[in-house]
């Protein structure tokens, strides 16, 4: 593997330069996976815009949201082959912390996120550590599958709210984020209503068949007490990250309902303790996926669970990814942006 790749390296200022480097066989442990697509995500956002800075730093490669194949493997590997299509579970965890020690790998107290606190997927070729990797069927289209990290984190909010079937939920916020927690939501029986004030958002929501609120037009609580026989909803995502989110979620729940946390916020949001004891409401802290979720993610997004062809809505070639950026930050109606790295296969 002595030849030169493409990479993006993060060089702060919002700027993005895309450069060729040399590739590095895999060590011990490792598997060279050859990128297909990579999207970019909300905190693939935050790092241009200069707020990850001091965690990054200018020399970065990020991505973490993508699709391949295996290049190569190095030595000692043996869950994977060359040519298999695989995703990256993109968390390397220490193995020996209070977290990992009771098996919550995912929360590790000395987590690695690749492609944050490593070189990520922008790049044509990216070495992670074999037990990160999932195996793909080899039928799947590489643009789908690079939803597939995000789906999963849909996956693990919805496992951890414990949704059964018929039950009543609301979606505060319908970003990329939020619609994949609606569509995991209804896969398992939930009956969906998302509240988003973005009209391109709701008009997205809508073709994917979603009951839809805009609170900045009708009040949310009266609505969803509307629909659900004053009862409320019996599970409410926050994927909004506001104040206005953090309101509404305490204000339409149910008695006994389920709150999961879903959105980092950037400050610390009021929240309205009195409605947790009236109605023994619960708040659930959600953050990444476990293996289990990547699974159910693989096979949602196969069945045709997850709307992908309207959940992205546009593609750019890795040449491209500073008018990808620019153009993400500015675009109302963008869901989901990719970056094509390599071969479609």
């Amino acid at each position: 593997m002595n030849t030169h790749i493409k990479a993006a390296h993060y060089r702060g200022d919002k700027t993005f330069t895309v450069e060729p480097i040399v590739a590095v066989a895999p060590g011990a442990g490792e598997v060279a996976v050859r990128i297909a697509f990579c999207g970019i995500c909300g905190t693939d956002m935050h790092v241009y815009h200069g707020n990850m800075d001091a965690r990054v730093g200018f020399e970065r490669i990020i991505g973490h949201e993508m699709s391949g194949s295996v290049e190569a493997v190095g030595d000692g590997v043996t869950n994977v082959s060359p040519g298999q299509k695989v995703v990256v579970r993109p968390l390397d965890h220490c193995g020996d912390c209070p977290a990992c020690n009771a098996g919550h790998i995912h929360i590790c107290h000395n987590l690695k996120f690749l492609g944050l606190d490593t070189n990520g997927a922008m790049q044509e070729v990216w070495n992670v550590p074999a037990h990160t990797l999932h195996v793909l069927p080899d039928d799947i289209r590489m643009d789908h599958a690079a939803l597939i990290e995000p789906v999963a984190v849909a996956c693990h909010d919805v496992r951890l709210s414990g949704l059964t079937q018929g039950e009543d939920v609301l979606v505060i916020g319908g970003g990329p984020i939020g619609i994949l927690c609606a569509m995991v939501a209804r896969d398992a029986g939930g009956n969906v209503v998302i509240s988003e004030v973005n009209t391109h958002r709701l008009a997205i929501a809508e073709a994917m068949g979603f009951d839809t609120i805009n609170p900045a037009e009708t009040d949310l609580p009266t609505a969803i007490n509307a629909r659900t026989g004053d009862k409320g909803a019996d599970v409410v995502f926050e994927v909004s990250g506001t104040q206005p989110g953090v309101d509404a979620m305490t204000a339409c729940a149910a008695t006994r309902a389920r709150i999961v946390m879903v959105a980092i916020h950037a400050q610390k949001p009021q929240i309205d303790l009195f409605q947790f004891f009236w109605r023994e409401l619960k708040l659930i802290g959600a953050r990444v996926y476990e293996p289990e979720d990547y699974e159910k993610a693989i096979k949602l997004v196969i069945s045709g669970a997850i709307d992908s062809e309207r959940v992205i809505t546009d593609v750019s070639p890795l040449d491209d990814i500073q008018k990808a950026f620019e153009s993400l930050d500015k675009s109302p109606t963008a869901m989901k942006s990719l970056i094509q790295v390599g071969e479609d296969a």
